[in-house]
């Protein structure tokens, strides 16, 4: 570890926020960087971050997840800062935000991507019995308490529920 690496999450968000204004300052100079709210999420199991927009107020509050920085380290989570900041200017600039062209076209360009790692296991697995399509659960959704009420949304196959320890 080096002296910058944050270690708690204030330090966290001092260096989140720092990099952000840097990397703004260089491809984003109209977003107002320094009226975004930052915040740690301690709960967060399925994204790294996540930005959050108010339409009636117009503020922009970027949430970062402690654990998916401790999984990764600053070096691959600084990422998930460039990946929240270009949301953060779609919402400056359209009051919207997605992962659509105007997303892509910033990827590439701010070494980030579309999508962040798994950081924590997820407890279920909801399995197809006919295409064997898995998808992660992390909390007792409905589907996982009834998974004879639903099917694949791939090819309508039943859905059995496994415990992430099977695999």
């Amino acid at each position: 570890m080096t002296d910058d690496t944050p270690e708690t999450p204030t330090a966290l968000l001092d260096r989140a926020r720092q990099h952000a204004t840097n990397v703004a300052a260089e491809h984003f100079p109209e977003l107002p960087v320094e009226t975004i709210d930052w915040e740690i999420s301690h709960r967060a199991q399925r994204q790294a971050g996540v930005t959050k927009y108010d339409p009636a107020t117009e503020e922009i509050t970027i949430a970062l997840t402690w654990t998916a920085y401790e999984q990764h380290g600053w070096e691959q989570f600084s990422s998930t800062v460039r990946h929240e900041l270009i949301h953060a200017w779609q919402y400056h600039e359209f009051g919207d935000a997605d992962h659509g062209s105007t997303f892509t076209r910033w990827t590439d360009y701010l070494d980030t991507s579309q999508h962040c790692e798994r950081f924590t296991t997820p407890k279920w697995w909801l399995v197809c019995e006919d295409c064997g399509g898995r998808i992660a659960r992390y909390r007792r959704s409905k589907t996982v308490h009834n998974p004879e009420k639903y099917s694949c949304s791939q090819c309508g196959g039943a859905i059995r529920v496994e415990e992430a320890n099977c695999h």
